[in-house]
């Protein structure tokens, strides 16, 4: 009945919040309509929608008002390692064992929005 869509996330400065999901984290731009939109593909289905807050009630909310998480296709420890050095500041170390099922790391966006890499386990 209902499939698929796109999160949207408010942002303070479109340019910033582009370069961001783009150069920083290395996803795909698919569409940009000026500072009014932009559409962030995450891979596997997973499209984020890049709205400006504008005043009537919508803002860039920052951590708490919603998370967002990027399933990694690399170790853990090495997908951190290149977004530090992308400038990505991760809140505290990376969350569970190194052989635990599930395992997190936090950051934020420049708008303070909570995001999280994980890392699933191979099911052998």
């Amino acid at each position: 009945m209902i499939q698929g869509g796109t999160p949207t996330i408010y942002v303070s400065d479109m340019e910033r919040a582009v370069t961001f999901y783009t150069r920083t984290l290395g996803l795909k731009l698919l569409e940009r309509e000026d500072d009014d939109w932009a559409s962030i593909d995450a891979g596997d289905g997973l499209v984020l929608g890049l709205q400006p807050a504008n005043g009537n009630g919508d803002r860039a909310a920052g951590s708490g008002s919603m998370s967002i998480g990027f399933n990694v296709t690399q170790p853990l420890e090495e997908v951190v390692d290149k977004l530090k050095h992308r400038g990505v500041s991760f809140r505290g170390p990376i969350q569970g064992k190194e052989q635990a099922p599930v395992r997190f790391a936090f950051f934020g966006d420049p708008d303070g929005n909570a995001l999280y890499l994980c890392e699933l386990a191979e099911m052998e």
